[in-house]
């Protein structure tokens, strides 16, 4: 699964698809764990420059773009499915998590603490949020996708269902046009929504170290939740992107660029 080193390329020998850029170097590797309904190939400007130094391996995790469809979607199965990928390249890495991608991270370095070297979480702490994201589930589920032909239809009836503009495009690189289907398992993504907005309780703690970075306005990482952060993650340091929002990588990409940089190499 992703041993190889070309760039860009796709293998899917285990649980997760991955698109690995770049050749391993002194550095440690680099996993990068999307967010819900993302891909790897969200990551893919931001990857392929990181791997000027280093090897960079981008998931899709279960349920999403190319990896298997589960009936379950749980954070301590998104661990295991991200230890199997690290088990493939050498058993320690750099990981960076956004989102629903952040929480399986986080399960992973305190269920696995010998696999992650480094830890980037983007705009999530490890608690339960009260809102749900199953309204975009019902706005995709009502794509008429037996007449899609293009990837602008199918944007323009998310419009007419209130999807903003910037989410529109991201849902649509799911879309799977020929075939006329969503690349997300929708249905177990809709069944699983309570465990992709809760956190699971644990005493485990990870001594590593870790960034929390967020976008500044963004509300997902509020002040109130430093203790627990704390509580799991001892070592934890805190930044935020300005002018970013939730989908921080993606509004302010060089500005991610150059923090995750940083904080990777330092």
């Amino acid at each position: 699964m992703g041993l190889a080193a070309l760039s860009a390329r796709r293998y899917h020998g285990g649980m997760l698809n991955t698109i690995t850029h770049g050749t391993a170097t002194d550095k440690p590797p680099l996993l990068i764990a999307h967010g819900l309904y993302g891909s790897a190939r969200n990551w893919g400007v931001i990857a392929k420059r990181l791997s000027d130094e280093r090897q960079v391996v981008a998931v899709d995790m279960r349920n999403h773009g190319h990896s298997d469809w589960t009936q379950t979607h749980s954070y301590p199965e998104l661990a295991e499915d991200l230890a199997e990928v690290i088990a493939a390249h050498g058993g320690t890495m750099d990981v960076i998590g956004h989102s629903m991608g952040g929480k399986a991270s986080m399960m992973l370095a305190l269920n696995h603490a010998r696999c992650v070297n480094r830890l980037l979480v983007a705009d999530i702490a490890p608690v339960a949020y009260t809102h749900s994201q199953i309204q975009f589930i019902e706005a995709m589920r009502s794509i008429d996708l037996a007449t899609l032909e293009r990837r602008s239809q199918a944007e323009a009836q998310l419009a007419e269902a209130g999807v903003d503009p910037a989410l529109r495009s991201f849902f649509t690189q799911s879309l799977d046009i020929p075939n006329r289907r969503w690349r997300l398992n929708l249905d177990t993504l809709a069944d699983q929504m309570p465990n992709v907005m809760s956190f699971p309780q644990t005493d485990a703690s990870w001594d590593g170290t870790v960034l929390f970075l967020s976008g500044a306005t963004s509300d997902y990482v509020r002040p109130e939740h430093r203790g627990e952060i704390r509580a799991r993650f001892p070592q934890a340091r805190f930044a935020k992107i300005p002018g970013a929002g939730h989908w921080l990588h993606a509004e302010k990409p060089r500005e991610f660029e150059a923090t995750a940089r940083a904080f990777l190499n330092a």
